[in-house]
């Protein structure tokens, strides 16, 4: 065969496989979709996640199933999204780990460009709370009991790298007190100890805490959100409280596995832009206490978000004396 006949052959067979690749992101979702949830069922990420998983099978037109994953922080579950096939079958909900994960651990197994950005979904207030029967009555004799009694108060949270660590640290922080730290394998345990008063003081998301604090079983004392929490209207933010600019949100955001076909990255988008804009997710979300985040349901913003973030904990971390793992 001739030169160039070899040449306008394999021309041809290009051109054929881009032709079906092309056919198959225009076809994609056609089976079920994984959504994988790095972290045990039940908690907050997985709260957010079914609900997102329901909401966005209307748009893709196929079902979308949770996947939970837990384990190392939420490590092990986005290093097999990290080397899943760039197919748009397998899509990660993770949540502000991503920002932390590169000061808490020396080799999580995976880095934020190994994923391809679909966009923000909701941001989580914190919750301060404790045992029914602590002292303090408000924030300002919180402030007050923390700091004479530091050596004698035990804080709990979910492990290192949980929202419950991130918050405590900042709290500790913000209060110039050093807490008992007691983590927990899940902040199922790390709740249920409380309300039992093994421990006294916790800070975690309104996904957790919502509950427990309206039905009297702790005592809540602040929320973490510059503005206050429509499910929890009684209680103060840290800013108005005299801290301010204290703000920490747990927000979730979407990812595919980086070179994901753009096509797919802008079908999986649209679907959740569908989703957040849903009367039935947002219902969810708000008795959750969690705020959609519409407006960042974009690549762009969450990939900056990251980028900000990162060297933001980095500093934190290091002025709390929290080494890598």
């Amino acid at each position: 065969m001739q030169l160039k006949s070899v040449i306008s052959a394999g021309l041809i067979s290009l051109a054929g496989i881009a032709t079906v690749a092309h056919a198959a992101d225009a076809a994609y979702p056609t089976r079920a979709v994984n959504m994988v949830v790095p972290f045990a069922a039940g908690g907050p990420t997985d709260s957010v996640a079914r609900a997102l998983a329901e909401a966005m099978r209307t748009e893709l037109g196929q079902t979308v199933v949770v996947e939970n994953k837990g384990g190392a922080g939420g490590t092990i579950g986005v290093s097999q999204v990290g080397r899943a096939a760039p197919d748009g079958y397998t899509m990660l909900l993770m949540h502000i780990g991503f920002s932390t994960a590169p000061s808490l651990y020396k080799n999580p197994g995976y880095q934020v460009d190994n994923f391809a950005p679909v966009g923000l979904v909701v941001d989580v207030p914190m919750t301060i709370i404790a045992r029914s029967d602590f002292p303090p009555n408000n924030i300002a004799e919180y402030v007050d009991y923390l700091k004479k009694n530091a050596d004698k108060v035990s804080l709990a949270n979910a492990g290192v790298g949980a929202a419950s660590h991130l918050c405590g640290t900042m709290l500790m922080d913000a209060l110039g007190v050093q807490l008992l730290t007691v983590p927990y394998g899940g902040t199922a345990p790390a709740i249920k100890d409380l309300v039992g008063k093994q421990v006294d003081t916790l800070c975690d998301q309104t996904t957790n805490t919502t509950a427990q604090i309206t039905s009297g079983t702790v005592k809540a004392y602040a929320v973490t959100s510059l503005e206050r929490v429509p499910t929890l209207p009684n209680l103060p933010t840290m800013d108005e409280s005299g801290f301010k600019g204290f703000q920490v949100g747990i927000w979730h955001g979407l990812w595919l596995p980086k070179d994901t076909p753009q096509p797919i990255v802008d079908k999986v988008n649209k679907a959740l832009q569908t989703a957040l804009a849903s009367e039935r997710f947002q219902s969810r979300m708000k008795d959750l206490g969690a705020r959609v985040m519409t407006e960042s349901a974009n690549p762009q913003a969450l990939k900056q978000l990251v980028d900000q973030q990162v060297p933001q904990w980095a500093e934190l971390f290091k002025k709390a004396g929290v080494e890598a793992q």
